[in-house]
């Protein structure tokens, strides 16, 4: 009896560690190839990202509810981040993954008018209707931000900033993790800060 209780705890405990290493080998990893995904933007054009190969692609998880995301778009942070690499030749993807009836979820029309209201200029948002690519690639909060590489890498995952608030005022002095990742990048330098824990609002998956 001793003998199969032990087992099973064994047995128990390795399943627990197994889990463990799953989870945190879950979604997109820096240094390796970024999950691929196909999502229709707010005109109906559908966008893969394997389409963007020879670009820096730059994922930006979007809810306009989210206090934290509302600071920096009505800073205009997002905008201008969204302008300067675009105009660089970058790829700019804001991902909305709210799921229909949660915060944050819009209709394309709506999507279309929000995005001109805040007179944003991302390549497209795109809509993730059922979470699937948030999930994809675990994106936990809005904004939680990915850099992906010409040859497909993501280089680079995380927070937007080392200011984690809602207020306004913290924009200024803040050491933006985007902009050092994409200057390492582009100068071919290593990006120093490669991830870290991302802050925001909850993506409303459910």
């Amino acid at each position: 009896m001793k003998h199969t209780i032990k087992i099973t705890l064994l047995l128990l405990i390795s399943f627990s560690i197994s889990a463990a290493l799953a989870t945190a080998q879950s979604g997109a990893v820096v240094g390796e190839k970024a999950p691929n995904f196909e999502l229709t933007d707010a005109y109906g054009e559908t966008h893969n990202l394997s389409d963007f190969e020879g670009k820096y692609v730059i994922l930006e998880w979007l809810n306009h509810d989210c206090p934290f995301v509302r600071k920096h778009y009505d800073g205009n942070n997002m905008q201008e981040l969204q302008k300067r690499y675009t105009d660089e030749g970058a790829i700019w993807l804001s991902i909305i993954s709210s799921v229909p009836g949660t915060q944050g979820h819009l209709q394309p029309d709506e999507a279309q008018e929000i995005t001109k209201a805040k007179n944003a200029s991302p390549t497209a948002v795109l809509l993730d209707i059922d979470g699937a690519v948030g999930k994809m690639y675990d994106a936990r909060v809005t904004p939680h931000m990915y850099i992906i590489n010409p040859e497909g890498v993501l280089e680079y995952n995380g927070a937007i900033d080392d200011k984690p608030t809602a207020r306004l005022r913290d924009l200024e002095g803040a050491h933006n993790y985007v902009v050092a990742a994409m200057t390492s990048l582009m100068n071919g330098e290593p990006v120093e800060v490669k991830t870290n824990t991302p802050y925001g609002c909850t993506v409303k998956y459910e």
